[in-house]
């Protein structure tokens, strides 16, 4: 008799859930955990799936023919060519993500660290995660030198991956892997004979709108599977709804086929009032752009303030170039850490910060990270407002920082950071009149 696959419970879902239980029972809690975009639904995508709530026909397993053909052409814009025939949607980029892994087979490369998600899918699929480290400042793919030796040492100890999952922008860091590195990657999975799994969620919040995230499908067009959704650009994770972009080519039709096919057994269809909806929104008319970008501005005017607050107290931190996270490095103050508190390694130092302060974050270890590494992932998302009235505003405003919920919550942060490592709480500058 097989036995279950151990698979922990999604590290960002889990502390959701404890933070939610602390806030119930009257705690003070700063919740920095969560992948969660705290803001609301653009009113034109309540009024489309209000409209569509009688749809409700299983609809064809790739998605319909109005959310294909309107996301071939949100990729289109970005210099992709795309047929709604290569399209296949599905409730949420992470169900599609676990589906074509399945399609594919074999083991799978992740960049280290990465999503929490990515290594525990490979379980499920029966694979197994071949872990190679990122460049410095290039996270959400794996240095392409050590993805040839780890690949060749894996196949000639009898493994057999086939795919590279790589996140553009990155999540946990917030960084942008180069175009350099994007062409070596694609140089790289030619020569392995590697699928390129390129999750797309964070391509519209990249801060400089002049200097673009780069798909591998740029470069490697015939073997780079393509996956976004509206989670993060339009904050929709309860609509769970997601694309894929398959390749061109022999491998596209093999892999669209596979992939139709898992979807069948395990969704049927993605829900067709949200398909409605997400139509309207992948179109890009101009509230939508408006929406995105009024996001964008509020994510980088936050994640840097509360950047501010990590370096101030002796973090290191990459630049943030995309979304809502930041990725502070405290091994400059390990010694002071272990003394003053015994704090060791990121696990014991997100405990600390849980346990004395009520700041939720996620350590190293919980994206892959071997050792004992002195990291934690910080998402400013839920910081935005505890009411649409206060979310709303968080995106109307030029200052952000100047709303009082804001400004508390980044101060709080800083006076949690200044206990921690005995630093001086950054002095906060007046809001902009």
């Amino acid at each position: 008799m097989s036995h279950p696959v151990p698979v922990p419970m999604s590290a960002t879902l889990a502390a959701d859930a404890v933070l939610a239980r602390r806030r119930a029972a009257g705690e003070r809690v700063l919740s920095l955990a969560s992948g969660e975009i705290g803001l609301p639904v653009l009113p034109g995508l309540v009024a489309r799936l209000g409209a569509a709530a009688g749809e409700n026909a299983y609809g064809p397993v790739d998605g319909s023919p109005a959310l294909r053909g309107a996301a071939a052409g949100y990729w289109r814009r970005r210099g992709l060519d795309t047929e709604p025939g290569r399209v296949v949607a599905g409730p949420g980029s992470k169900s599609l993500l676990f589906a074509l892994l399945l399609a594919l087979g074999g083991d799978v490369v992740v960049p280290v660290p990465s999503w929490v998600s990515y290594a525990a899918q490979a379980r499920l699929a029966g694979a197994r995660p071949l872990p190679v480290p990122i460049l410095p400042g290039e996270g959400g793919v794996p240095d392409p030198d050590r993805l040839r030796e780890a690949v060749a040492d894996a196949r000639a100890a009898g493994r057999a991956p086939r795919a590279v999952v790589v996140t553009v922008p990155d999540n946990p860091t917030g960084t942008i892997a180069s175009d350099g590195t994007l062409r070596r990657l694609a140089r790289a999975a030619r020569d392995l004979d590697l699928v390129i799994v390129s999750d797309e969620i964070y391509g519209d919040l990249v801060y400089d709108t002049a200097a673009p995230a780069v798909s591998p499908a740029v470069h490697a067009p015939e073997r780079t599977v393509v996956t976004t959704g509206l989670t993060k650009n339009l904050a929709l994770g309860g609509w769970r709804t997601g694309v894929a972009r398959l390749p061109d080519g022999e491998l596209g039709r093999v892999l669209r086929s596979r992939l139709v096919a898992v979807a069948s057994q395990i969704w049927s269809s993605p829900p067709a009032p949200v398909q409605t909806a997400a139509a309207y929104a992948f179109e890009e008319p101009p509230e939508v752009v408006e929406r995105v970008a009024a996001s964008r501005r509020l994510h980088e005017r936050v994640v840097r303030a509360v950047a501010d607050r990590f370096a101030a107290a002796g973090a290191r931190t990459a630049p943030v170039a995309a979304t809502c996270y930041l990725y502070p490095d405290f091994g400059p103050l390990r010694d002071r850490l272990t003394r003053a508190h015994g704090v060791r390694d990121g696990d014991a130092l997100a405990g600390l910060l849980l346990d004395r302060h009520g700041v939720g974050v996620l350590p190293a270890s919980a994206f892959g990270e071997p050792g004992r590494p002195l990291r934690i992932r910080v998402a400013t998302s839920r910081l935005y407002g505890d009411t649409d009235e206060r979310r709303t505003a968080a995106l109307s405003t030029a200052d952000p920082l100047a709303l009082p919920w804001i400004r508390a919550s980044v101060d709080r942060l800083g006076e949690v950071l200044a206990d921690l490592t005995g630093a001086d709480a950054p002095a906060v500058p007046a809001p902009h009149p």
